[in-house]
């Protein structure tokens, strides 16, 4: 076992009425990027809490440094050499990053002695930080050199990675890889969990792909394609997704003039003067770093956040801008929020429940005051059946199911309501390869039967598969449009970082 840093011996996790974990197997050779791929669902999650110490196992045992590894919390598996940076920022937004650094070192350190640390860490690995920036302050890619920087403080030689680029400009990709490139060349490990392939083809050494639970392959990544490990995760080849412009109307079916609005908070970004138009069965792109405005223009489009804001949202002759959600969706206007969990859906109700909150007029959910449970049943069956959502019936719990099952869901509620405009944002953000594809898929042929859609999304791939149209919102500015066909993923990403938007 000397080129092995961790070896998983069967490991088992059960849940009530679902088993994550069967009998999970394989091994992580020292020095090396080791990915992690499977659907939502498939137990990746399940497994790296079990390694971080978040949960305990029903049955198995894992070896890290020839040693049995019995841990029983994050601090503990910290101490061990572990160290793991989440997919969404565990920071404090209202201190600042000095302060954010001293709560996650598990010893005690001077600030003296931590600004020297954090200095020789900073040059080492090329990770600049401003130790007295409130984290608020900052962008995605500033965020996450925070959490990386964190974590290297406690010097782990196991470095766990959850999708470390899904907010990330390009740029920002190039600049994580080569401070990966470093820790490896330090002779650190990684396992990196992503949905993106094409960047486990291009940065890691072997895979370890899960499917309902269990180790379905674990290998090397000789010759393999994205393509091949797609197949290998969901056991069927990916049709191809194309999207054409032939389908457009010259019609407009909303246009936003000169809208802006002003929070003065140091949490929200404020929004100048954003104006943009979408077609009839055209998608509209718009791209950005997390933080920038994407969330406050969300709730502009949809309607929850309309107070104080200026400027004309016409849509079909009607300016809906002081429209509350309800009325826009009596006007077969559909959204799905960023935050499914909370905002998209009612944890504590049943996915049937769930159902009622997308309650159009043309639903048949509602009869003289009455619910129909039948129907809302059979709508629930639908999406379940249509969108592949991993779950053990219509009655279980929103809360009971995985992030990429209830956003299939939640998207999927939407998609079926045949909305004349549907605003949605983040729609794949770390989900899978299959569920990734079956959504895009589906926002095309929506968009193909007349339906107008925006798409906020930092997920550049995404865009330019899907989208028609695109722009990038940079600090409460939306750049001027351009056709997805004409324009590159590096000037896109230079529109990003704030380069070319007055």
């Amino acid at each position: 076992m000397d080129n092995l840093i961790l070896k998983i011996d069967n490991i088992s996790k059960s849940f009530p009425r679902v088993k994550a974990n069967k009998n999970v197997t394989f091994n992580i050779k020292r020095n090396t990027v080791h990915a992690l791929l499977g659907e939502n669902g498939a137990g990746k999650s399940t497994f790296v809490k079990i390694l971080y110490g978040l949960l305990k196992p029903d049955e198995g045992q894992m070896y890290f440094n020839d040693h049995i590894l019995n841990v029983q919390s994050p601090s503990e598996a910290r101490q061990k050499k572990i160290g793991m940076v989440f997919q969404h920022f565990s920071l404090f937004d209202s201190l600042t990053v000095r302060e954010n650094l001293i709560l996650g070192i598990d010893t005690e350190m001077s600030f003296s002695s931590l600004q020297k640390k954090v200095n020789e860490i900073s040059e080492k690995y090329e990770l600049p930080l401003d130790l007295e920036a409130p984290i608020n302050t900052l962008s995605a890619g500033q965020k996450q050199r925070v959490e990386i920087v964190r974590i290297l403080l406690q010097d782990p030689e196991l470095l766990i990675m959850d999708e470390p680029t899904s907010v990330l400009t390009p740029q920002e990709v190039e600049s994580l890889f080569k401070t990966l490139n470093t820790l490896l060349k330090e002779g650190r490990t990684i396992l990196y969990i992503t949905h993106k392939l094409e960047e486990v083809i291009n940065l890691c050494d072997e895979v370890t792909i899960l499917r309902d639970g269990s180790v379905i392959e674990s290998s090397k990544l000789e010759n393999e394609t994205a393509e091949t490990l797609a197949t290998k995760m969901l056991g069927k080849k990916l049709s191809e997704i194309k999207t054409d412009y032939t389908h457009i109307k010259n019609k407009i079916n909303l246009k936003a003039e000169n809208l802006s609005i002003n929070f003065n908070d140091p949490f929200y970004t404020d929004l100048k003067q954003i104006s943009f138009d979408v077609k009839e069965g055209e998608i509209f792109g718009i791209a950005g770093v997390a933080g920038n405005g994407q969330s406050e223009l969300m709730n502009l489009l949809t309607g929850e956040g309309i107070e104080g804001v200026s400027g004309s949202l016409i849509y079909n002759s009607v300016n809906i801008k002081n429209f509350n959600p309800k009325k826009r969706r009596d006007m077969s206007i559909a959204f799905v929020p960023e935050n499914r969990l909370g905002h998209s859906a009612v944890p504590e109700l049943t996915l049937s429940e769930n159902i009622l909150i997308s309650q159009f007029p043309n639903n048949n959910f509602i009869s003289k005051g009455m619910i129909n449970h039948r129907n809302i049943d059979t709508q629930a069956k639908k999406v379940i059946d249509e969108f592949n959502v991993v779950t053990p019936g219509i009655d279980a719990k929103a809360s009971s199911l995985s992030g990429g099952n209830l956003q299939k869901f939640v998207i999927g509620r939407e998609i079926l309501t045949n909305p004349k405009l549907l605003i949605i944002s983040h729609p794949t953000w770390g989900i899978d390869a299959g569920a990734e594809h079956a959504i895009r898929k589906s926002l095309i042929e929506l968009a193909k039967n007349g339906t107008s859609i925006i798409v906020i999304s930092q997920d550049l791939d995404e865009l330019f598969e899907i989208s028609h149209r695109m722009s990038v919102i940079f600090n409460g500015k939306l750049s001027r449009s351009y056709e997805t066909r004409s324009i590159s993923v590096s000037e896109i990403g230079l529109l990003m970082g704030g380069q070319g938007i007055d």
